[in-house]
């Protein structure tokens, strides 16, 4: 049940507050912050959804945390709705870039809970209420000037903050340029050993074998038979020719 050394905002008002008396003072609302040292004092509960009073707890009151309760020493400052909204804060403020456009807004904020100090801002482009929308993170130092309401930087856009949770449609399409890579790779490498095999083949050798075997048959000399000559003395000679005479003496 012991703190983190970083907690988002988020989960610290995800859970539902229970005193060291057993007490449930309910679930957080709010943050209570000093935005000029980017400092997180403490936040907000709301004991009941009848009564319109607040619970503020210091941030050095939290002493453990579990999955659904943060537990807490000592007792609350009481207070309103209407005092709290009062109270100077970063959270919701536009975000505006070098031009002064409006590029995100703030939504939650990464903390150290020892002393409370701000380390990231979180920004989403979108409602932050849509779900599986993306997350940058804004560091205090790149902040030029805080105003109630906005911040101003000296940022292109978004895209020159790291991110800190991809959003389905963005994880979508790094994973199909991921892929897009890996089949690109793959067809690199097929065709450099395809191209290897090419340039290791002895398909030159064979070509100059086959050229000097023609070559060879070329050269060799060749019989030329010509017509066969016939003539009338030969013809006279054949067995045939002499059988019937034999048999005829009258020829």
């Amino acid at each position: 049940m012991s703190l983190p050394d970083q907690l988002l905002l988020s989960d610290l008002l995800s859970h539902t507050v229970r005193c060291d008396l057993g007490l449930d003072h309910g679930p957080g609302v709010m943050a209570w912050m000093h935005p000029p040292v980017h400092r997180l004092l403490g936040w907000v509960s709301r004991p009941s959804a009848l009564r319109m009073s607040r619970d503020v707890w210091r941030l050095n009151q939290c002493c453990g945390l579990s999955d659904q309760q943060v537990f807490v020493r000592g007792e609350p400052a009481v207070t309103d709705q209407v005092t709290l909204e009062r109270l100077p804060t970063l959270m919701d403020a536009a975000l505006l870039d070098r031009d002064g456009e409006r590029i995100g807004s703030v939504v939650d904020l990464d903390f150290r809970p020892a002393d409370g100090a701000i380390l990231h801002y979180l920004i989403a482009r979108s409602d932050p209420r849509l779900p599986g929308s993306s997350r940058w993170r804004l560091a205090p130092d790149r902040i030029l000037d805080q105003q109630p309401g906005q911040i101003q930087t000296g940022l292109m856009g978004l895209d020159d903050l790291p991110m800190a949770r991809a959003s389905v449609r963005q994880d979508l399409l790094q994973r199909t340029q991921h892929w897009r890579d890996q089949l690109r790779s793959m067809g690199d490498r097929a065709s450099d050993r395809l191209e290897g095999w090419l340039d290791d083949s002895p398909i030159d050798e064979l070509r100059s074998e086959s050229v000097r075997f023609t070559s060879d048959d070329e050269d060799e000399p060749r019989e030329v038979s010509g017509p066969e000559v016939w003539d009338d003395e030969s013809w006279d000679e054949t067995p045939s020719r002499r059988r019937r005479e034999d048999e005829d003496p009258w020829i």
